[in-house]
């Protein structure tokens, strides 16, 4: 399992660690209205999922808007932004950022996506700051576990993972 630090402090990531070549897990969140998503909604699109601890945080703002800038020029590519946040603060967020090629997801209820790839941080009931690629046939072509929280992800990786996906 990758090691994992929040602000210097190790912290134990629940859940299985999701590698290169894996078929993706499902999962269920939940989407702002409340209404379950999981990842065969969006069976036969390239999927970028963009995993971070709160989107009201400078860093987990500025991937969110990263992923939705760089997204938008790829076609057939769908991006998934999943945190513990509650649902009406990431309909909040996404309203008053404008944001369009982003879909925020809220993992608060039943932990569904962090303890299916491993990210669930158990001393925070946070999610671990990590990247996935998945392609339209569900296997992960590209797997990030940020090592330190507070760190940005290899934005330009994970774009080229997208761009080499089929």
């Amino acid at each position: 399992m990758a090691s994992i630090t929040f602000l210097n402090d190790p912290v134990t990531l629940v859940g299985n660690e999701v590698k290169v070549g894996d078929t993706a897990p499902d999962f269920t969140v939940l989407d702002h209205d409340l209404s379950p998503v999981s990842l065969s909604d969006s069976k036969g699109k390239v999927r970028l999922i963009s995993v971070v601890p709160s989107i009201d945080t400078g860093v987990c703002d500025a991937q969110t808007r990263r992923f939705n800038e760089d997204a938008s020029s790829i076609n057939n590519v769908e991006v998934l932004t999943i945190s513990v946040d509650l649902p009406f603060a990431q309909k909040r967020w996404c309203g008053s950022n404008g944001l369009e090629h982003v879909k925020t997801l809220s993992d608060h209820r039943d932990l569904s996506f962090g303890e299916a790839y491993g990210v669930h941080m158990k001393e925070l009931r946070l999610l671990a700051r990590a990247v996935f690629v998945i392609d339209s046939n569900d296997k992960v072509i590209h797997a990030e576990y940020v090592s330190e929280v507070t760190n940005h992800p290899n934005y330009e990786a994970a774009i080229e993972a997208v761009k080499s996906a089929k």
